[in-house]
């Protein structure tokens, strides 16, 4: 069998029902099997499981053998240090991580018929694993309008909720301090989801009120930064690195965490770390700045950083700028100005994700930002946890169900 057919079980649960175990004999529960990372590191993240009632969050790995572990190298590579469990289909052999721990291993069990599986994952081969799970999808494809505009402007709402809930739990890591919270909430947008947790990591390794002391050379933000991610490869900006170290008592950062492989250039985390530096040099109050300004136009400018593409500054907007005025507008007890920072979404272009380019094969029309999230929140809030009886489309289809047996 190959490895992706196992990617395929362990992905849509087909091990559900079935007693899990450590090759040790401890007992597995899944809880959560975490998200598919497409790029380099383990196959998982964010996972959670219980092995022997003690809950593990981290990473999974999948392979045929155990063995394989060892033919890819993994024993050497310290991004698979935080794997939680090894999951495999022939345990062959212990491994080990790069800190000489041993690795719990798990023999998936799944059903047994091979053709069935092979079948079954052939055919979803031909339907993205997206589409697969929205279980309406039949019914949307040939009725697009049960999802209505009503129910995405909700979603968009209970989005902005979402990352708004986000916010604050940053503003008590900071103390109530916004202009904090943003910088640490920028950060972890400029690694645009491969590289989002390092990023966060970097700028809670490095406090804002450091880099506020040398904001005015860039040269030296740029160093401090690279230096704390622990990726300088020059000899001058190392040596400047190693004064400021010495000088704010900081520790840099494992570099191997920063995901590389299959980036293209202007997505390398030394590139966007160079583009944050120089947005903090040229950007003093920039909280100000994003609560003051409506217009779009103007919101862009004050991203525009060397080499930063248009749809690279709209997910910036998205996903932090838009959060934080809405946020502080209902902080300030003022609805009427988060109604405008959500209206922002409407002016911003259409997201283009594997997701969305689902919701299109369905008929969903896609104009805009606002419209992208509401169908983001849908898919990750409703559809991947089949909550379709709270989902307004879901529900209308139970109802028209229910009235025809009567």
């Amino acid at each position: 069998m190959p490895e992706i057919v196992l990617h395929y079980i362990w992905e849509h649960c087909l091990w559900a029902g079935m007693a899990q175990q450590t090759t040790d004999g401890r007992k597995v529960e899944i809880l959560s099997v975490g998200e598919h990372n497409r790029d380099a590191g383990p196959d998982y993240s964010h996972a959670r499981v219980l092995i022997d009632d003690k809950e593990w969050v981290g990473n999974i790995e999948i392979h045929v053998s155990s063995s394989d572990w060892i033919k890819h190298h993994h024993h050497l590579d310290k991004a698979y240090d935080n794997v939680i469990l090894h999951v495999v289909r022939t345990a062959d052999k212990p491994v080990y991580n790069t800190r000489g721990e041993l690795v719990p291993q798990c023999e998936l069990q799944y059903p047994g018929d091979t053709d069935y599986l092979s079948g079954l994952f052939a055919a979803a081969q031909q339907m993205d694993s997206a589409v697969a799970r929205i279980g309406c999808a039949e019914q949307l494809l040939h009725d697009p309008a049960l999802l209505t505009d009503g129910w995405r402007k909700t979603l968009l709402r209970k989005r902005l909720e979402c990352k708004r809930a986000s916010i604050v739990r940053l503003l008590e890591i900071t103390k109530g301090s916004w202009e904090h919270a943003l910088y640490i909430s920028l950060a972890r947008n400029f690694g645009f989801h491969t590289n989002s947790l390092p990023f966060e990591q970097l700028a809670i390794n490095t406090p804002l009120s450091y880099l506020q002391k040398h904001r005015n050379s860039l040269f030296q933000l740029t160093a401090l930064l690279m230096g704390q991610a622990g990726l300088i490869d020059e000899q001058t900006m190392q040596k400047e690195y190693d004064f400021l170290r010495i000088k704010f008592n900081l520790t840099p950062m494992d570099s191997t965490i920063w995901k590389h492989a299959r980036l293209r250039p202007q997505n390398s985390p030394e590139l966007r770390i160079r583009q944050f530096a120089q947005l903090l040099y040229q950007s003093e109050n920039l909280l100000s700045k994003i609560l003051d300004t409506d217009d779009l136009n103007s919101l862009h400018q004050l991203f525009a950083v060397d080499k930063m593409g248009g749809s690279s500054i709209d997910i910036l907007l998205i996903n932090t700028v838009i959060p934080y005025k809405y946020a502080y507008a209902l902080h300030r007890n003022n609805p009427l100005e988060a109604e405008q920072a959500m209206s922002l979404m409407e002016l911003i272009a259409p997201e283009n994700n594997t997701i969305i380019r689902q919701w299109r094969v369905l008929g969903q029309a896609v104009r805009n930002a606002a419209d992208t999230q509401a169908l983001l929140h849908l898919y990750q809030n409703y559809c991947q946890h089949h909550e379709c009886i709270n989902c307004e489309v879901g529900y209308a289809i139970f109802n028209d169900r229910q009235l025809k047996l009567f």
